[in-house]
């Protein structure tokens, strides 16, 4: 099953409002909202990479 990490930096104080609205998304198994360089992770899988990708880019 293809599978993407993503990275994603957000305007200071909109982790909450970014997490719950990838949270919406079918495709997102998992979100994650970190300290450092990134402000929020996504896992994100799909039965095909074209599947994936459209997400992804979406």
């Amino acid at each position: 099953m293809p599978k993407a990490i993503i990275l994603i930096n957000t305007d200071v104080g909109a982790e909450e409002e970014v997490s719950k609205a990838l949270s919406e998304i079918p495709e997102v198994k998992e979100v994650h909202i970190v300290y450092g360089i990134y402000d929020v992770v996504a896992i994100v899988e799909s039965n095909t990479f074209d599947t994936l990708r459209n997400t992804v880019i979406a």
